[in-house]
């Protein structure tokens, strides 16, 4: 029985074509959510609000749809931000995108941090959820990107 360590190189992963791999990037994310909403609503039964902005004081509810829909935006864009930095950035494309992408997480952890209507619980499991769909997204597109040698047309 042999055995093989698992490591991230520089190169990006060989394979299905690049789209298909970001695809699939997308859809874990997604699933990320799903599960972290799971845990969150149905196991932990915490009733997840997000805050509101609108001056009402009233927080929303954080349904599975609101959850799933949120994370696939996010994915998206951050594909698309991956693509547009392959295309017009070459050589430092992956460590741009890796600087956006890690900027972007931070700043998404506002939306929970600010606002009225919820409590720190549910800022706190928001956060959760960002994270796990940040910690799950980044590191797949980021497998995808090409080397810094390598131009890749989106």
């Amino acid at each position: 029985m042999s055995s093989r360590a698992f490591t991230i190189t520089d190169k990006p992963l060989p394979g299905r074509p690049v789209k298909v791999r970001r695809l699939r990037g997308v859809i874990a994310a997604a699933l990320a959510a799903v599960a972290g909403w799971i845990l969150i609503e149905v196991l932990g039964g915490v009733d997840l609000r997000a805050p509101a902005f609108d001056g009402s004081g009233a927080g929303q509810d954080v349904g599975l749809v609101a959850a799933v829909l949120t994370s696939l935006v996010a994915s998206l864009a951050a594909w698309l931000l991956l693509a547009v930095s392959e295309r017009y950035l070459t050589s430092r494309a992956r460590t741009v995108w890796t600087i956006l992408a890690m900027a972007g997480f931070v700043v998404s952890l506002g939306g929970p941090m600010s606002g009225t209507g919820i409590d720190a619980t549910d800022r706190a499991l928001l956060g959760v959820l960002h994270v796990i769909v940040a910690a799950v997204l980044i590191p797949l597109l980021y497998l995808t990107a090409a080397a810094p040698d390598e131009k890749r047309t989106p």
